[in-house]
């Protein structure tokens, strides 16, 4: 063999070397892309039956529904401190409204987004028993000044119990920044038993249904 076909051999041993340590670190990569991703769901499930497990040990026992949409509200606003929260409570042939504000003092301008909701559509997003956000909302018949729209961001989660439909969780923020579900995933996880207990201390109508 000579000098020629030794560096030959040489350069194409270099050159298959190279692009097997590319490969490996592309392998490498997508492992501890993986890892990583798994991890932090991991952290989020947790931090998920951590919310959901304080959340019932601070409800349980609760008998009336003053004291349950209280600690119920001030433990969901704790987990959206920038968003207003509202709890609509279905009744025979109106609503029952029980609101969470900030303990900062608010301005005369500060818009309320709760009060553009009337019988009509509470009713409508209680029978679609799902998440509806603000475009959902809208379809329904919520009427917001049109300037406001572009700064306005919400979100409706449902609470019913054996398929009967309780009333929902309003979210809402004028911020600008559109509110995204890993927001409200802890609140979704607690809404199932949220419910059983205002079922409990409420007893509303389902006459509606």
């Amino acid at each position: 063999m000579n000098k020629k076909q030794r560096y030959e051999r040489l350069r194409r041993f270099t050159k298959q070397l190279n692009k097997e340590r590319k490969r490996q670190a592309k392998q490498i990569d997508i492992l501890c892309n993986d890892i990583m991703s798994a991890q932090r769901e991991f952290v989020d499930r947790l931090g998920t039956i951590c919310f959901a497990a304080n959340f019932y040990r601070s409800i349980v026992g609760i008998s009336d529904s003053s004291s349950l949409f209280y600690v119920a509200g001030k433990l969901i606003k704790e987990q959206l401190p920038e968003a207003s929260i509202a709890i609509f409570l279905r009744l025979d042939e109106n609503f029952e409204l029980h609101l969470f504000e900030d303990e900062k003092p608010t301005t005369l301008a500060k818009q309320h987004l709760e009060d553009y909701f009337n019988t009509e559509l509470v009713d409508s997003i209680c029978k679609s028993n799902k998440l509806c956000a603000l475009e959902n909302l809208l379809e329904m018949g919520l009427q917001v000044k049109p300037n406001l729209l572009n700064k306005l961001s919400a979100i409706t989660i449902p609470l019913a119990q054996q398929g009967w439909a309780l009333g929902f969780i309003l979210i809402y923020q004028w911020s600008g920044n559109q509110l995204v579900p890993e927001q409200f995933n802890n609140i979704c996880s607690v809404t199932d038993g949220l419910s059983r207990a205002i079922a409990r201390c409420c007893v509303p109508s389902h006459s509606n249904d």
